[in-house]
């Protein structure tokens, strides 16, 4: 019963790595943003690469400094 729960929990945890990086390198893609990198990093480990793409890649932080200076 324990090899059952171990296999069902690597299969999932494969699945969501594997979704993961699919949709970064996608998306990287789009925005034109080392795609590779965001790729490999998203199958590596999970959630961090998504927390740092939607800060890196995904905020505009150009709104955030113009607020700042006026």
């Amino acid at each position: 019963m324990a090899g059952m729960k171990l296999v069902l929990i690597l299969t999932g945890s494969a699945i969501l790595l594997i979704a993961q990086s699919s949709w970064l390198f996608t998306d990287a893609r789009k925005h034109s943003r080392y795609p590779w990198f965001w790729g490999i990093w998203g199958l590596i480990q999970c959630p961090m690469p998504l927390i740092f793409y939607f800060l890196i890649v995904r905020v505009d932080w150009s709104q955030f400094r113009k607020r700042q200076g006026s």
